[in-house]
């Protein structure tokens, strides 16, 4: 069972570095892993991919030793555990508002006595059945150990719910979403609830009850403040991030004559 670069980081109380993806993009799996990256975001709740791609894309990830955490289109157990057993490290899971929520995505993602995921071992994660079925192996607990759920607040439900989230055995932390609690917060709010105050109470649930809290930033100085409250992940870098590379591209050549 490969350990969890991600997991390790958060026990330590370290930083997990992560990059986002959202297209197929195998080298980038290459780059993000000898840049020193944790962990790949792959986002497939916004980006399309078929069923093969994500497969490789888990896959490659495994085998270059970076973790790829699956922000899923769907709750269906079945495909949830799926991408566990083709390598996923774990799971951002889109619009958590109810405890009720987070316990049956546990049911889906963990092992007995935490969960109830359906056995197989056949998958990647157990090295094809070589690992999973070894007596001398522990697969499950191991599985259970080196796989994370993380739950992401976006709504005004969610943050009101963030300590009862937070205390569910399984999950392992929170995530806030600024720009879907942000829309929230300004069109459904009655005012008293701000984007400071929501992040100040994921981390004081998470803090509460020994999680870890992430969220994304739009600058470097906004992650020193999280990490300053005492964010552990805030994903940094992704595929849209090309598109910077091909305007300084595209401002060199104007430096050349007749370019």
């Amino acid at each position: 069972m490969r350990k969890s670069k991600m997991l390790k980081k958060f026990r330590s109380g370290g930083f997990a570095r992560v990059c986002g993806l959202g297209h197929y993009l195998p080298f980038y799996i290459r780059y993000a892993a000898n840049c020193r990256y944790d962990g790949i975001w792959l986002d497939l709740e916004h980006r399309a991919m078929d069923a093969r791609e994500v497969q490789a894309i888990i896959m490659l990830c495994y085998h270059n030793d970076i973790d790829c955490m699956v922000r899923p289109p769907t709750l269906e157990r079945t495909k949830l555990y799926r991408y566990l057993e083709d390598g996923a490290s774990g799971f951002l899971v889109p619009l958590v508002s109810e405890p009720e929520m987070a316990v049956d995505l546990v049911r889906a993602a963990k092992y007995p006595p935490l969960g109830n995921r359906g056995m197989d071992g056949a998958g990647l994660d157990g090295d094809f059945g070589i690992g999973a079925w070894d007596p001398q192996k522990d697969y499950n607990n191991a599985a259970n150990l080196e796989t994370f759920l993380i739950c992401q607040i976006e709504t005004l439900q969610a943050v009101a719910n963030a300590e009862e989230i937070a205390s569910i055995d399984g999950v392992d932390g929170l995530f806030v979403g600024p720009a879907d609690l942000s829309l929230r917060i300004e069109t459904e709010g009655d005012g008293s609830l701000t984007m400071d105050k929501a992040i100040e109470t994921v981390a004081a649930a998470v803090e509460k009850h020994g999680k870890l809290w992430g969220i994304t930033a739009g600058s470097v100085d906004d992650i020193q403040r999280f990490r300053g409250m005492g964010a552990q992940m805030v994903p940094w870098g992704g595929d849209f991030s090309l598109m910077n590379v091909l305007k300084q591209c595209s401002a060199d050549l104007d430096g050349v004559p007749g370019a």
